[in-house]
């Protein structure tokens, strides 16, 4: 999102999101991670990603950067899943009557089985860093906006900046520190958030130096989370596909429609759709009806279980840890039979 800065005076620079702007123009600005945010922030990156972005890159702006280049990937990640839809479904007007009909219903269960595969990986991710944010008080995906100054193009541009959304520990190795601490000015304590993380931890209470001991600790936790957040996450995605593939799908897809100008019939359908997603987890875990051997059976089994102890397993490991001293001290460091001379 491009603003000059002069010409703004509400509070809300993006819909749905209250960020101060006095306050955002003199430093980053963490914002709540409340899934109202979350789906404003990525409404704006989306609709950035489809229009300024690739615009500024096409005519070679010196304003382009990385930061954009990024966004805009999820651009290929959406043209792949329609390109795979159509790929199910075009060849299907090819066939003979009989064939059309099979191939259609498999088109679409393929179909299905893209938009399920990616609302289970995002959403699964919550079953990793919801617990460790509720145990351990890090929230690996707290975001926070910030204003980038950009360069003049043109002779009249003054004060043109770019409201960009990041995470604190989106960079382990030089993680937003600056962000967490609170607010002096307003009488709030320093290091007021790593204090309760602190407590959080096991570290103890009234630390003279809270930030520095919590610091290695948060990104021990981050790295952990993140591992668990990406193994997991597959897994339940593997689910998603599977419970697309059901044949409760079958009766759905020959009376659904997806124009919500039919009224009743389109307000039917959604409620068909609920019940068909809630049946087809029930038969990806019982087994198709006339299933044969321990596979056909039970590989539903298998692989919802395998997803909640792969998510269970990763989260533990993170808890366990979180009360483990940090792997190096100074005496790892520091040969105490050398000298040293400090300049």
């Amino acid at each position: 999102m491009i603003l000059p800065v002069q010409n703004h005076n509400s509070n809300n620079l993006v819909f749905g999101l209250n960020i101060d702007e006095e306050e955002l123009k003199k430093h980053p600005v963490l914002i709540k991670n409340t899934l109202p945010n979350r789906m404003a922030i990525e409404w704006d990156k989306f609709t950035n990603a489809i229009t300024m972005y690739p615009a500024r890159g096409l005519k070679g702006s010196k304003n382009s950067n990385f930061y954009e280049f990024l966004t805009m990937g999820v651009i290929p990640y959406l043209t792949g899943s329609a390109m795979l839809m159509a790929v199910f479904n075009s060849a299907n007007k090819f066939f003979a009557a009989a064939e059309r009909e099979k191939a259609s219903k498999f088109g679409s269960k393929m179909a299905l089985g893209v938009v399920f595969y990616g609302l289970a990986k995002n959403i699964s991710q919550n079953f990793v860093t919801l617990p460790v944010k509720w145990l351990t008080g890090v929230d690996t995906e707290e975001p926070y906006a910030e204003l980038k100054y950009k360069l003049p193009e043109h002779k009249n541009d003054t004060d043109i900046t770019s409201l960009e959304y990041h995470k604190v520990l989106e960079s382990l190795e030089f993680p937003r520190w600056d962000v967490k601490y609170g607010n002096e000015a307003k009488g709030e304590p320093r290091n007021i958030w790593f204090d309760k993380i602190a407590k959080k931890i096991g570290l103890g209470y009234d630390l003279n130096d809270s930030d520095q001991d919590v610091k290695p600790r948060v990104k021990e936790i981050a790295v952990k989370t993140n591992f668990a957040k990406a193994f997991s996450s597959y897994m339940w995605a593997a689910i998603g596909v599977g419970m697309a593939l059901q044949n409760t799908w079958d009766d759905f897809f020959k009376s659904a429609t997806w124009k919500p100008w039919k009224g009743k019939p389109f307000v039917q359908t959604m409620g068909r759709f609920i019940d068909s997603t809630f049946n087809s987890a029930i038969q990806l875990y019982k087994g198709q009806e006339g299933a044969k051997g321990f596979w056909g059976k039970h590989s539903g089994k298998v692989l919802i279980a395998s997803a909640v102890l792969s998510t269970l397993s990763t989260v533990t490991n993170v808890l366990i840890s979180r009360h483990k001293p940090s792997k190096y001290d100074s005496k790892d460091i520091i040969e105490s039979d050398r000298k040293y001379v400090v300049n």
